[in-house]
């Protein structure tokens, strides 16, 4: 078996000591620029991976961060993630994800085997946890970031908005074109707190508006697929017919929700206005386009990387960063010259 190159091989080479080439691989080295670079070359040369682990344990770092997130194929949890590391990877950390499936039990498990790998900080998606992950986060010793929502008792940090907020600004949007009955698809209000806490917003700026918000249906336990959207329109449309809008939890249902109006030959937005929530992909290049609401994952998450490496090097006071979404009129919802007064 091929003996595998050791530090002191590459010290060797580089005619320099094993200190030497130990300290040519931390990120804020004291060794000169052009030995660094002879060492590495070197070390590249000979196929040598510089073991982390031992230096990390000697200072007492670990050099990643941990990350929840509640569904590893969510194209807005896909881009936050996405925004985090690359921002981390530029100042030598890396990410540790574990996903959740809503589920806050499983957060916990999740929380508690992060924390014990040491993590430099951990980031949890959301602001509502077991008694017990809340516990742990607090007791953690490291920064906690909470995201994508505005908790009311935060842990420690936060990079978010308000998921309810965002649910008032369409509902405005839609009443302002003069439609009365309005609906809303979601799903599990238990296991989906974000989703919730639209179906809160939507339901508060009906009755803001002096409008029922009785027409409420629930497409099951998240993540809502657009089957499940389709699924959902169709026992709406057979509860409610005379529904002149839909305002769905994510865009994923609202394409659903479209896909049902269509085959029966209901037509967007003429008879039928439907609306969808973070600015995916799909949401642009359908027909009709949706109108959503872009929450700006990226953003999210390069501003969680950007607090917690200001955070690892100068410990701050709490910070409350909030992120404002964008509500984004599409084909879905605009042509109101074609507005029906039934």
């Amino acid at each position: 078996m091929q003996r595998s190159i050791t530090m002191k091989d590459v010290a060797r080479a580089a005619g320099v000591s094993v200190m030497t080439v130990s300290r040519a691989f931390q990120k804020d080295t004291s060794v000169r620029p052009e030995t660094r670079d002879t060492i590495l070359k070197v070390a590249e040369d000979l196929g040598y991976v510089f073991d982390s682990t031992a230096a990390n344990l000697r200072s007492q770092r670990t050099d990643f961060v941990a990350v929840t997130i509640p569904s590893i194929n969510n194209a807005n949890f896909a881009d936050t993630v996405a925004g985090l590391s690359e921002v981390l990877s530029n100042e030598g950390l890396q990410v540790l994800l574990a996903y959740t499936n809503y589920d806050m039990a499983q957060e916990e498990r999740a929380i508690e085997q992060l924390l014990r790998r040491r993590p430099e900080a951990i980031v949890v998606t959301g602001g509502k946890h077991t008694v017990r992950a809340r516990r742990l986060l607090e007791g953690a010793g490291i920064p906690v970031i909470e995201a994508w929502d505005l908790p009311a008792n935060p842990i420690g940090h936060v990079v978010g908005f308000s998921n309810a907020a965002t649910m008032e600004v369409m509902v405005n949007h839609l009443a302002a074109q003069g439609h009365e009955r309005i609906a809303f698809i979601g799903g599990d209000v238990v296991a989906d707190t974000r989703g919730a806490d639209r179906r809160r917003g939507f339901m508060a700026a009906m009755k803001a508006h002096g409008l029922s918000c009785d027409r409420l249906i629930e497409a099951g336990p998240p993540p809502i697929s657009m089957r499940e959207g389709a699924q959902a329109m169709e026992r709406l449309l057979a509860l409610h017919p005379d529904t002149q809008a839909v305002v769905c939890v994510s865009d994923l249902s609202a394409f659903g929700a479209l896909t049902e109006c269509q085959r029966r030959g209901l037509r967007v937005p003429q008879d039928m206005v439907i609306t969808g929530f973070g600015a995916y992909e799909i949401a642009s290049i359908c027909v009709p386009t949706l109108t959503t609401v872009n929450p700006f994952p990226r953003k999210i998450g390069e501003e969680i990387a950007d607090l917690i490496v200001n955070t690892i090097k100068k410990p701050t006071e709490q910070q409350i960063r909030k992120i404002a979404p964008e509500l984004v009129v599409a084909g879905s919802t605009e042509k109101v010259s074609e507005m029906r007064n039934r």
